[in-house]
Protein backbone atom coordinates (compact mmCIF):
# COMPACT_ATOMS: atom_id res chain seq x y z
CA UNK A 1 0.00 0.00 0.00
CA UNK A 2 1.38 3.54 -0.69
CA UNK A 3 0.95 5.48 2.29
CA UNK A 4 3.17 2.26 3.67
CA UNK A 5 5.36 2.48 0.94
CA UNK A 6 6.18 6.52 1.66
CA UNK A 7 6.81 5.89 4.89
CA UNK A 8 9.57 3.37 4.68
CA UNK A 9 11.25 5.65 1.62
CA UNK A 10 10.67 8.88 4.03
CA UNK A 11 12.35 6.47 7.00
CA UNK A 12 15.03 5.95 4.65
CA UNK A 13 15.66 8.93 3.58
CA UNK A 14 15.89 10.32 7.15
CA UNK A 15 18.45 7.99 8.68
CA UNK A 16 20.52 8.64 5.71
CA UNK A 17 19.98 12.78 6.33
CA UNK A 18 21.02 12.40 9.74
CA UNK A 19 24.19 10.18 9.44
CA UNK A 20 25.73 12.15 6.75
CA UNK A 21 24.64 15.62 7.58
CA UNK A 22 25.39 15.58 11.25
CA UNK A 23 28.58 17.46 10.75
CA UNK A 24 27.33 20.30 8.50
CA UNK A 25 24.26 20.37 11.02
CA UNK A 26 27.11 20.92 13.45
CA UNK A 27 28.42 23.78 11.61
CA UNK A 28 24.83 25.33 11.24
CA UNK A 29 24.41 25.42 14.46
CA UNK A 30 27.82 26.63 15.56
CA UNK A 31 27.40 29.61 13.60
CA UNK A 32 23.39 30.26 14.71
CA UNK A 33 24.87 29.87 18.50
CA UNK A 34 27.63 32.64 17.43
CA UNK A 35 24.59 34.93 16.65
CA UNK A 36 22.63 34.50 19.74
CA UNK A 37 25.80 34.58 21.79
CA UNK A 38 26.45 38.32 19.78
CA UNK A 39 22.81 39.20 20.89
CA UNK A 40 21.86 38.91 17.11
CA UNK A 41 19.54 37.08 14.68
CA UNK A 42 19.10 33.55 12.98
CA UNK A 43 17.24 34.68 9.29
CA UNK A 44 15.31 31.98 8.17
CA UNK A 45 14.34 32.63 4.32
CA UNK A 46 12.22 30.58 1.77
CA UNK A 47 9.98 31.18 -1.23
CA UNK A 48 6.77 28.94 -1.73
CA UNK A 49 6.20 26.42 0.69
CA UNK A 50 9.69 26.85 1.12
CA UNK A 51 8.30 29.76 3.69
CA UNK A 52 6.80 27.34 5.87
CA UNK A 53 10.55 26.04 7.54
CA UNK A 54 10.86 30.09 8.74
CA UNK A 55 7.18 29.79 10.36
CA UNK A 56 8.22 26.36 11.59
CA UNK A 57 10.60 28.25 13.86
CA UNK A 58 9.28 31.69 14.02
CA UNK A 59 6.83 32.83 16.90
CA UNK A 60 6.38 29.15 18.25
CA UNK A 61 6.75 27.34 21.44
CA UNK A 62 9.97 25.97 22.71
CA UNK A 63 11.23 28.31 19.66
CA UNK A 64 14.16 30.56 19.90
CA UNK A 65 13.16 33.92 19.97
CA UNK A 66 15.75 35.84 18.22
CA UNK A 67 14.69 33.91 15.00
CA UNK A 68 13.60 36.46 12.23
CA UNK A 69 11.49 34.66 9.39
CA UNK A 70 11.32 36.59 6.12
CA UNK A 71 7.65 36.34 5.22
CA UNK A 72 8.04 38.34 1.76
CA UNK A 73 4.53 38.54 0.66
CA UNK A 74 5.47 38.36 -2.57
CA UNK A 75 6.87 34.88 -2.52
CA UNK A 76 3.85 33.40 -0.49
CA UNK A 77 1.50 30.84 -1.83
CA UNK A 78 -1.63 33.65 -1.63
CA UNK A 79 -3.19 35.45 -3.10
CA UNK A 80 -2.16 33.96 -6.17
CA UNK A 81 -0.05 30.53 -6.12
CA UNK A 82 1.58 31.72 -9.20
CA UNK A 83 2.75 34.88 -8.52
CA UNK A 84 5.24 33.14 -6.29
CA UNK A 85 6.67 31.07 -9.10
CA UNK A 86 6.59 34.07 -10.98
CA UNK A 87 8.40 36.49 -8.58
CA UNK A 88 11.46 33.84 -7.22
CA UNK A 89 12.25 34.20 -10.83
CA UNK A 90 13.12 37.74 -10.15
CA UNK A 91 16.51 39.13 -9.85
CA UNK A 92 17.04 41.66 -7.36
CA UNK A 93 14.01 41.84 -5.56
CA UNK A 94 15.39 39.69 -2.79
CA UNK A 95 18.67 42.21 -1.96
CA UNK A 96 16.12 45.58 -1.55
CA UNK A 97 14.11 43.39 1.05
CA UNK A 98 16.92 42.16 3.07
CA UNK A 99 17.85 45.81 2.88
CA UNK A 100 14.33 47.11 5.09
CA UNK A 101 15.42 44.40 7.83
CA UNK A 102 17.12 45.03 10.47
CA UNK A 103 20.57 43.27 10.32
CA UNK A 104 24.38 42.60 11.16
CA UNK A 105 27.31 40.65 9.83
CA UNK A 106 27.07 38.97 13.01
CA UNK A 107 23.60 37.60 12.01
CA UNK A 108 22.98 33.93 10.43
CA UNK A 109 21.05 33.23 7.57
CA UNK A 110 18.79 30.22 7.20
CA UNK A 111 17.82 29.46 2.74
CA UNK A 112 15.80 26.61 2.35
CA UNK A 113 15.01 25.89 -1.26
CA UNK A 114 15.05 22.14 -2.52
CA UNK A 115 16.24 23.23 -6.04
CA UNK A 116 18.38 26.21 -5.28
CA UNK A 117 17.77 27.17 -8.83
CA UNK A 118 15.87 30.49 -8.70
CA UNK A 119 17.14 33.93 -8.33
CA UNK A 120 15.46 34.68 -5.21
CA UNK A 121 17.55 32.43 -3.04
CA UNK A 122 20.85 33.65 -4.81
CA UNK A 123 20.23 36.81 -4.88
CA UNK A 124 19.50 36.35 -1.01
CA UNK A 125 22.58 34.40 0.11
CA UNK A 126 24.52 36.90 -1.79
CA UNK A 127 23.10 39.95 0.13
CA UNK A 128 23.71 38.06 2.83
CA UNK A 129 27.49 37.28 2.57
CA UNK A 130 27.66 40.71 0.90
CA UNK A 131 26.63 42.28 4.83
CA UNK A 132 29.03 39.45 6.39
CA UNK A 133 26.68 37.22 7.87
CA UNK A 134 26.99 32.92 7.16
CA UNK A 135 24.84 31.69 4.88
CA UNK A 136 23.22 28.13 5.43
CA UNK A 137 21.64 26.23 2.79
CA UNK A 138 19.22 23.41 3.04
CA UNK A 139 18.85 21.96 -0.55
CA UNK A 140 18.65 18.92 -2.14
CA UNK A 141 22.35 17.82 -4.03
CA UNK A 142 20.24 15.06 -6.23
CA UNK A 143 17.30 17.86 -7.03
CA UNK A 144 20.17 21.06 -7.59
CA UNK A 145 22.36 18.90 -9.69
CA UNK A 146 20.35 17.80 -12.26
CA UNK A 147 18.86 21.65 -12.89
CA UNK A 148 20.57 24.69 -14.00
CA UNK A 149 20.64 27.83 -12.37
CA UNK A 150 17.72 30.54 -13.31
CA UNK A 151 20.45 33.32 -11.89
CA UNK A 152 22.76 35.91 -14.08
CA UNK A 153 25.23 34.38 -12.66
CA UNK A 154 25.37 30.91 -13.29
CA UNK A 155 24.79 29.88 -9.51
CA UNK A 156 22.67 28.17 -7.43
CA UNK A 157 22.43 27.94 -3.65
CA UNK A 158 24.85 25.54 -3.44
CA UNK A 159 27.51 27.09 -4.82
CA UNK A 160 27.17 30.60 -2.47
CA UNK A 161 26.69 28.96 0.96
CA UNK A 162 29.09 28.68 3.46
CA UNK A 163 27.42 24.99 4.56
CA UNK A 164 25.38 23.24 2.33
CA UNK A 165 22.98 20.89 4.57
CA UNK A 166 21.78 18.19 1.84
CA UNK A 167 18.01 17.49 2.22
CA UNK A 168 17.61 13.98 0.97
CA UNK A 169 14.88 13.59 -1.36
CA UNK A 170 14.90 12.93 -4.99
CA UNK A 171 15.40 15.05 -7.86
CA UNK A 172 11.66 16.56 -8.35
CA UNK A 173 11.00 15.18 -5.14
CA UNK A 174 8.19 13.24 -5.02
CA UNK A 175 8.96 9.88 -4.89
CA UNK A 176 5.81 7.45 -5.28
CA UNK A 177 4.73 5.85 -8.22
CA UNK A 178 1.60 3.74 -9.89
CA UNK A 179 0.73 1.98 -13.12
CA UNK A 180 -1.48 4.30 -14.05
CA UNK A 181 0.15 7.81 -13.15
CA UNK A 182 2.20 9.43 -15.36
CA UNK A 183 4.50 11.30 -13.04
CA UNK A 184 5.65 11.02 -9.20
CA UNK A 185 3.73 11.77 -6.33
CA UNK A 186 4.09 12.33 -2.91
CA UNK A 187 7.02 14.75 -1.60
CA UNK A 188 8.78 14.00 1.14
CA UNK A 189 11.36 17.38 1.42
CA UNK A 190 8.95 19.30 4.05
CA UNK A 191 9.43 16.29 6.57
CA UNK A 192 12.89 15.65 5.64
CA UNK A 193 13.41 19.58 6.02
CA UNK A 194 11.95 20.53 8.58
CA UNK A 195 13.49 17.61 10.63
CA UNK A 196 16.96 19.50 9.81
CA UNK A 197 15.46 23.27 11.10
CA UNK A 198 14.41 21.34 14.47
CA UNK A 199 17.67 19.47 14.97
CA UNK A 200 19.48 22.98 14.01
CA UNK A 201 17.38 25.33 16.49
CA UNK A 202 18.26 22.31 19.18
CA UNK A 203 21.81 21.96 18.84
CA UNK A 204 21.80 25.88 18.80
CA UNK A 205 20.26 25.76 22.34
CA UNK A 206 22.22 23.77 23.37
CA UNK A 207 25.89 25.71 22.07
CA UNK A 208 24.38 29.09 23.52
CA UNK A 209 24.33 27.10 27.00
CA UNK A 210 27.68 25.68 26.48
CA UNK A 211 28.77 29.25 25.49
CA UNK A 212 27.51 30.87 28.57
CA UNK A 213 24.38 32.70 26.82
CA UNK A 214 21.16 30.75 27.58
CA UNK A 215 18.94 31.94 24.13
CA UNK A 216 15.23 33.19 25.64
CA UNK A 217 12.44 30.79 23.99
CA UNK A 218 8.80 31.29 23.43
CA UNK A 219 5.96 29.52 25.67
CA UNK A 220 3.27 28.26 24.48
CA UNK A 221 0.37 30.70 24.44
CA UNK A 222 -2.37 28.36 25.53
CA UNK A 223 -0.23 27.55 29.16
CA UNK A 224 -1.71 29.65 31.92
CA UNK A 225 2.01 31.33 32.12
CA UNK A 226 2.71 31.79 28.42
CA UNK A 227 1.35 35.00 27.56
CA UNK A 228 3.14 36.94 30.37
CA UNK A 229 6.71 35.44 29.25
CA UNK A 230 5.89 35.88 25.47
CA UNK A 231 5.40 39.51 26.32
CA UNK A 232 7.88 40.31 27.93
CA UNK A 233 10.14 38.87 25.02
CA UNK A 234 7.93 40.81 22.19
CA UNK A 235 8.68 43.75 24.28
CA UNK A 236 12.74 43.48 23.94
CA UNK A 237 12.91 42.06 20.55
CA UNK A 238 10.40 43.83 18.78
CA UNK A 239 12.48 46.69 17.75
CA UNK A 240 14.92 43.89 16.88
CA UNK A 241 12.86 41.43 14.80
CA UNK A 242 11.37 42.36 11.69
CA UNK A 243 8.50 39.91 11.82
CA UNK A 244 7.52 40.24 15.16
Amino acid sequence: MKHKEFYEILKNQLDQQVNEEDKNIELAASYCSDSIASDRLIHVFGCGHSQMFAMEVFYRAGGIVPVNALLVPHLALFPKAKLSTIQERVEGFSKNYLNLCNVDKKDTMIIVSVSGRNSAVVDMALAAKEIGMKVIALTSKQFSNGVTSRHSSGKKLIDVADVVIDIKCVEGDACLTHEQMQDKFTGTSTILGMTIMDMIMARTIELSIEKGKVPPVYVSSNLDKGDAINAEYINKYSDLIDCL
